[in-house]
């Protein structure tokens, strides 16, 4: 039986990492060799078809075509910059066919010239084709890129169709496949002296060219298209007016950031009312996690702005970004910030949140958090709503009764001020890890932050050490490993299926918005269900001791909570979400501060075991995590919980809840007023914005 999906992906990371870790180490030297040898090729060709060499001139050119298709593939960047230098691929292929024309005549006997002009015409017009084909490809891209892209919403009254083939839509891949018949002709034909074959593969490319411009072009017929911008407009006007969202969660942010949106979808999804998702960015919509919420992705501000007269009232928000401040000047919504965690760092006060209406923090020692940074958000706008991802964290349930006690080694990343003590990983990161594998009951949980690397390449680096360091250890200790799981295989397909949509690898917006349409009755407690079962199976289903690098989707990071009996951390929102479990927790202090300094700057801390950089407290506090008697931190975890957390009574999904109430009512009675003192002055723009208006909804439940 095959591995479970999430063990054939630990597996992968885990063989080959020595041989991926020094080829991805030295991506420049990848680009010259490929550079070097596209090069040496196509000199190698052009010195075949003066000499005349007909051996040479065959291999030379079956290496050129073999290294398009490694760039293609494997080098994007390469590609661009190729383009850059004026050497795209077209100009390749017809340096490599023009070089393959002169070989023809150099080889060829007296009075092939006549034969070879009919080649040649053949060649003009291929090419002549694929710039065509190009051409009508952009206008097919043009009618299919709406202005509204959805996501669990039934889109089919707009048209939606797949997207033509992939290769149709790729220029570099194009050329490449229908000019490879053509290229080969002229290779053969230097051998063989056979012009027939040279003509077949002309004749062959064209063919394939005219009928890829024909496939393409009948898309641009009427009935083919999509909706146009006009129609889907109106559509979404409809949708609006139809489905009465009454909150909403925005987002817009980087590829690596759609994080920060999906810790937010269950407490959304479980509020009252009409929730909806709101994007500015189209690649978000395929990387928000799996939901029943709708999905709305409104890249043009012309087109968010038709917000403005829906019945939407409230949207949070969970991180900044410069399109926020788009949305805010819509004055019938009013804005709550939650941001996408809550850390003693300095961003946890970003000032920008003085432009929301109010800031939701977890508990009193947030508010206290802005009130000493002086950034503008005034006491009165901060309301307190605890976290309510956390409702569903275990809390602690002893000290670990097996053979081994389970470490979650989280780190932040580096961030972008540079701070050193932003991050343990490269400091400190090392010496943590090898401290824990020291000890035989330890068995580690690794999980770097997403980011790790993306600022600070000594960060990446370490990161890789560390992943080494885990993966010889888990050659160093051996034991009996369990079979494979069956009930895990198949929790495994059962959220695939419920999670997964099967698109083409060639699909595009439109195709997904047509396979992602409105979800079925009871998916999302079908998935909570799966989601449960598959983490119990997962878990159940490793080795004892073994060690885990944690960088899929699945398991959750709640879930590697459920499961470790201490986290180790940096300054960061994994800590105070840690918190709600109640176990112990240590920080690492890479800051430069002594340990009275750092727990004083950073209050999280408080209750903290702080950790040097040499790792030198790592068994001392692992013998405090497994003789509860000797963990004098217990009481202060417990005080520092409820200043960072709030009260466990009411939940936090409940206090989320009235929150979302109040606001909306609030927003109800500021658009009453502004009806009434719009109604006190005939304008015919008034009369006409509330001919646009839809009935107002009442608050959600």
């Amino acid at each position: 039986m095959p591995l479970p999906l999430s063990r054939r992906r630990f597996a992968a990371r885990t063989r080959p990492h020595r041989l991926s870790s020094r080829l991805s180490g030295h991506p420049a030297v990848t680009r010259v060799l490929v550079t070097a040898l596209l090069v040496g090729a196509f000199a190698a060709q052009a010195a075949a078809a003066l000499l005349p060499l007909a051996p040479l001139l065959l291999a030379a050119t079956a290496v050129s075509l073999a290294v398009e298709a490694v760039l293609h593939r494997r080098q994007p960047g390469l590609l661009s910059l190729f383009a850059k230098a004026h050497a795209d691929v077209t100009v390749r292929h017809v340096v490599r066919d023009l070089l393959l024309v002169v070989g023809l005549l150099r080889l060829g006997e007296e009075g092939w010239e006549p034969g070879l002009a009919p080649l040649v015409a053949g060649l003009l017009a291929f090419y002549a084709l694929h710039s065509a084909i190009q051409a009508v490809s952009v206008l097919v891209h043009r009618t299919r890129t709406l202005p509204v892209v959805t996501r669990n919403i039934d889109a089919s009254a707009l048209r939606l169709s797949p997207a033509p083939a992939g290769l149709l839509r790729r220029p570099g891949h194009r050329l490449l496949a229908f000019g490879l018949p053509a290229t080969a002709g002229l290779a053969v034909t230097s051998l063989t002296d056979e012009i027939r074959w040279a003509a077949a593969g002309v004749a062959l490319s064209l063919l394939l060219s005219l009928t890829g411009l024909v496939v393409l072009a009948l898309r641009l017929l009427p009935g083919r298209r999509p909706a146009g911008e006009q129609e889907v407009l109106e559509w979404f006007d409809a949708w609006l007016a139809d489905y009465r969202p009454t909150v909403g969660l925005y987002f817009s942010g980087g590829a690596s950031s759609a994080y920060q949106a999906n810790m937010w979808l269950e407490p959304l999804a479980k509020l009252g009312g009409r929730p909806v998702i709101i994007l500015r960015e189209r690649f978000m919509v395929s990387r928000i996690a799996p939901t029943d919420v709708p999905i709305v992705c409104l890249p043009k501000v012309a087109t968010l702005m038709r917000l403005e007269h829906s019945t939407l009232e409230v949207l949070i928000h969970p991180s900044n970004s410069g399109k926020t401040s788009q949305v805010l000047r819509i004055p019938t919504i009013k804005h709550a910030f939650v941001n996408h965690g809550e850390s003693d760092k300095l961003s946890s006060c970003n000032p920008y949140a003085k432009a929301y209406d109010e800031v939701w923090v977890a508990g009193p020692a947030a508010r206290e958090r802005y009130a000493l940074a002086e950034v503008g958000v005034e006491d009165k706008d901060v309301v307190e709503i605890g976290r309510p991802q956390l409702d569903a964290v275990r809390p602690y349930a002893g000290p670990p009764t097996g053979a081994y006690t389970t470490v979650l080694y989280a780190p932040t990343w580096e961030g972008w001020d540079g701070n050193p003590g932003n991050t343990s990983v490269i400091e400190a990161g090392e010496n943590l890890v090898r401290a824990l594998l020291a000890d035989p009951g330890v068995r580690l949980l690794y999980k770097p932050h997403p980011l790790t690397g993306s600022v600070d390449p000594r960060a990446g680096a370490a990161d890789r050490r560390i992943r080494e360091l885990v993966q010889e250890a888990n050659r160093e200790r051996s034991g009996p490993r369990p079979a494979p799981s069956a009930e895990l295989a198949r929790l495994t397909a059962e959220l695939d299926r419920l999670t997964a949509v099967g698109f083409r690898e060639s699909a595009d917006q439109v195709e997904r918005m047509l396979v992602q349409s409105a979800p079925e009755p009871g998916r999302a407690q079908a998935v909570a269900r799966a989601t449960a079962a598959w983490e119990e199976a997962y878990w159940a289903s490793l080795p004892e001791g073994e060690h885990q690098i944690v960088t899929d989707a699945r398991p959750a990071l709640y879930a590697c909570f459920d499961i470790s009996d201490l986290l180790i951390s940096d300054v960061s929102s994994v800590v105070s979400d840690f918190l709600a479990s109640g176990k112990p927790y240590a920080v690492a202090n890479t800051s430069g501060l002594s340990e009275e300094e750092f727990r004083t700057t950073f209050p999280t801390v408080v209750a903290a075991t702080v950790l040097t950089p040499d790792a030198a407290g790592v068994p001392a506090l692992l013998e405090s995590v497994r003789h509860p008697e000797k963990d004098t931190l217990a009481e202060a975890r417990a005080e520092l919980k409820l200043r960072l957390l709030g009260p466990a009574e009411p939940s936090s999904q409940e206090r989320f809840g009235a929150a979302v109430d109040a606001l909306c009512a609030a927003a109800e009675e500021h658009r009453a007023r502004m009806t009434r003192r719009l109604t006190a002055v005939p304008s015919p723009r008034r009369e006409a914005s509330t001919a646009l208006t839809p009935p107002q909804p009442s608050r959600p439940v």
